[in-house]
C-alpha cells in the first residue's frame, strides 16, 4: 500500500457542500498528515479555501464538474443526469480507476448508493451492500447494520451482514474477534421470522474465527451495547436509526422546555449547557458517517448535516478502513464463512 492515503471528496454534496467538506478537509490533514485529497466540484467554490490554506493546497487537487447531485433527487433521477458527468460520480470513478482509495460525500444517500453500486459493484458474492452506523451504547459504541441500504433478506444476506460488520468491527474497535448479534423480537431461538431464525443457524454452525455469535438480542439491547455488531435488514434497521434520531431530539426539547420555564432553570441551563448539549449529541447515531460494506471500494457517507469536525470524524473513518484493509478483511471473512458453510442436502429421487 502506497504511504499517503488518497481521498476522493465530493466536496458539493450536503447541506452546506463546500462550506464544510473543504475546512473538514483541512481538519483532517492536520490529524493524518499523510493524507491526499481529490477534490471533485466547482473549482470557483473550492479555489478559495485552497489559497487561504497552503497546507491543505499542497495536498489537495481540485477536479472541475459542472454537476451536482441534489439532496432532493431519486437515485434514478441522479444517476441519469450525474452519471460521469457529477462530482459525486467522478469522486466515486476515482476509486475504481485507482486514483484515490477511498470516497467520501455528505450527499443523497440513495444516490450515492446507486452510483457506488452501478460504478464499483459489490465483492463476489456479494449480492447487496449494506450501510454500517456507529451507535452509542452504554458500552462506548457498537455496530449497527444495514440501516437503509436494502430492504428485506434472506438468511444468506443476514450471514452477509454479520461477516461484513465483524470486518468492520475488527477495525473500529480494534479486536480480533467482536460479538455479534442477530437483531429479533425475542433472544428465544424459537422466536422471529423464519430468515432471521435460519440466519442463526447458519452462524452458529459456521463457528467463524474473528467472530463470535451471541445470538438473538432485542430492540432495547441496542442502547446497552451488549454486541460490537447488531446485525438487522435495512427496513428496520432505517427505523431503529430514525428512531434513535428522534428521540434524542425529543429528549433535548424536553430539557429545553424545562430548563426555560423560569428565571433559575434558565440561569441553571447556562451552567449545565455544555453538558446537556453532549448528552444529546452522546445519544445520537454517530454524526461522523457510515461506511457502505460490501462494495468493491471503500464509501463513506457523511451526514447531510454534519459540521466541519464530524465530517473530519468521516474523512478519519474512511483514512482508518483503507489503512487497515477493510476489504482484505472482509474477504477474508467471507471465504472463511463460505468455507464452513453446510453442503445442501443430496436430492434423493423416489
Amino acid at each position: 500500500m502506497a504511504t499517503d492515503i488518497r481521498i476522493a471528496l465530493d466536496a458539493m454534496g450536503g447541506d452546506r457542500g463546500p462550506a464544510v467538506v473543504m475546512p473538514a478537509a483541512a481538519i483532517a490533514l492536520e490529524r493524518r498528515p499523510d493524507l491526499r485529497f481529490l477534490i471533485f466540484g466547482d473549482r470557483k467554490a473550492l479555489e478559495p479555501y485552497l489559497k487561504n490554506d497552503p497546507k491543505l493546497a499542497e495536498r489537495a487537487r481540485i477536479f472541475h464538474t459542472d454537476v451536482a447531485v441534489k439532496m432532493t433527487d431519486k437515485p434514478s433521477q441522479a444517476l441519469r443526469t450525474g452519471r460521469r458527468v457529477s462530482s459525486m460520480w467522478q469522486a466515486i470513478e476515482a476509486v475504481k480507476t485507482g486514483a484515490a482509495d477511498c470516497v467520501l460525500s455528505a450527499g443523497n444517500t440513495g444516490a450515492l448508493m446507486a452510483m457506488s453500486k452501478f460504478c464499483l459493484h459489490t465483492m463476489s458474492p456479494i449480492d447487496r451492500p449494506a450501510i454500517a452506523a456507529l451507535w452509542p451504547t452504554l458500552r462506548g459504541e457498537s455496530i449497527v447494520l444495514d440501516v437503509g441500504a436494502t430492504i428485506g433478506g434472506d438468511e444468506q444476506h443476514l450471514v452477509d451482514l454479520a461477516v461484513m460488520g465483524a470486518a468492520m468491527a475488527r477495525i473500529v474497535f480494534d479486536i480480533d474477534s467482536p460479538t455479534v448479534g442477530l437483531l429479533n423480537v425475542g433472544s428465544e431461538e424459537i422466536k422471529g421470522v423464519e430468515e432471521v431464525k435460519a440466519a442463526g443457524r447458519l452462524l452458529r454452525e459456521a463457528n467463524l474465527p474473528n467472530m463470535r455469535y451471541e445470538g438473538f438480542v432485542e430492540g432495547d439491547d441496542l442502547g446497552k451495547g451488549v454486541v460490537d455488531v447488531f446485525v438487522t435488514e435495512g427496513f428496520t434497521g432505517n427505523i431503529a436509526l430514525k428512531t434513535a434520531e428522534g428521540t434524542a431530539r425529543q429528549l433535548g426539547q424536553y430539557m429545553r422546555d424545562a430548563l426555560g420555564h423560569s428565571l433559575m432553570s434558565r440561569i441553571g441551563f447556562l451552567f449545565a449547557r455544555k453538558a446537556l448539549l453532549a448528552l444529546r449529541d452522546r445519544m445520537t447515531p454517530r454524526a461522523s458517517g457510515g461506511v457502505f460494506l460490501g462494495l468493491d471500494g471503500v464509501v463513506i457517507k457523511a451526514h447531510g448535516g454534519a459540521d466541519a469536525d464530524s465530517c473530519a470524524g468521516a474523512i478519519e473513518l474512511g483514512y482508518d478502513m483503507v489503512r487497515q484493509e477493510l476489504l482484505a478483511k472482509i474477504r477474508e471473512m467471507i471465504a472463511q464463512a463460505s468455507e464452513r458453510r453446510p453442503a445442501a442436502s443430496p436430492v434423493v429421487e423416489t
